[in-house]
């Protein structure tokens, strides 16, 4: 059984109210229920605060005048009322282009032209993504840094190919449509990808080892965990020279692809993964620790 990870609340501050020279204000602030259990766009509580003032005839008397809740009179008789600022708008962003110019970010259409140039080349078919599917698993696309005196937009986009754990790197002209660069490493682990760490989180669940994580989200939702899509997750690579002792199972991290995971209930409590590492290369799970 896995140590599931609450947060609690510090204290709920209910209300205030106080009378200054007649005038009543009131204010209220609300929390959410569970601090950081709303996943969704826009669903943690926001504070709120409601302020009410009311003017009456016992008002303070001075030099200036009587301040009421509909405006200010000064001691000539004249009154003056505030006004509401606008209300605010949002302004919608520029329309993007189908091609991006000098340094700037590549556009949806780019990054799907560059992904789809840099697989073109022969043998790619025979190349095999984290599940076992034809051609490599896409990791990543990067506008490429320009050639002196070359304003050409290049793209830098890189694979793994699962088949013979090695990251390939292509390096794309988005004007002509031509890979001008490719080259193999091995050894070479950058960050994953979402695609990784969902299947990382089929094969946990899949595993003897995922028994825990079913159980722990039973104890707190009261239902059955089937699917990777019942919890929240996050996660990285594995790297062994970071670890004080590292099992003989997963000795070959780094030459292969191993990633660990952190894992919650959709809006609701952490469950604690970080001890079951993935090899994705090999398809294992192994505890540590």
């Amino acid at each position: 059984m896995y140590e599931i990870v609450r947060r609690h609340l510090g204290k709920v501050v209910a209300g205030a109210a106080m009378a200054v020279t007649g005038t009543a204000v009131a204010v209220a602030i609300s929390l959410p229920g569970q601090a950081g259990a709303d996943d969704t766009p826009g669903g943690r509580g926001a504070d709120r605060a409601a302020v009410a003032g009311t003017g009456g005839g016992g008002g303070a008397a001075g030099a200036g005048g009587q301040q009421g809740a509909a405006g200010t009179t000064g001691g000539d008789g004249a009154q003056t009322t505030g006004t509401a600022p606008a209300p605010a708008t949002v302004v919608p962003p520029a329309a993007e282009g189908k091609k991006g110019v000098g340094g700037d970010p590549l556009t949806d259409d780019e990054l799907v032209r560059a992904e789809s140039l840099a697989l073109t080349p022969p043998g790619a078919t025979a190349q095999q993504d984290v599940d076992g599917g034809k051609g490599p698993q896409h990791l990543g696309t990067d506008l490429a840094d320009p050639l002196p005196g070359d304003a050409t937009r290049r793209a830098e986009v890189r694979f793994y190919d699962y088949a013979r754990d090695e990251l390939i790197t292509r390096t794309v002209n988005l004007d002509t449509g031509k890979v001008e660069k490719s080259g193999t490493q091995r050894g070479v682990q950058p960050s994953a990808h979402p695609e990784e760490l969902r299947e990382a989180l089929e094969l946990i669940l899949a595993s003897p080892l995922g028994k825990g994580v079913k159980e722990d989200y039973k104890d707190v939702t009261g239902k059955e965990l089937t699917s990777t899509t019942q919890l929240w997750f996050n996660g990285d690579l594995y790297r062994t020279y970071r670890e004080a002792n590292v099992p003989a199972q997963l000795s070959r991290c780094g030459e292969h692809r191993c990633v660990r995971l952190v894992t919650k209930v959709l809006n609701g409590a952490w469950i604690d993964t970080r001890n079951l590492i993935v090899d994705l290369s090999a398809r294992t799970v192994t505890r540590v620790g």
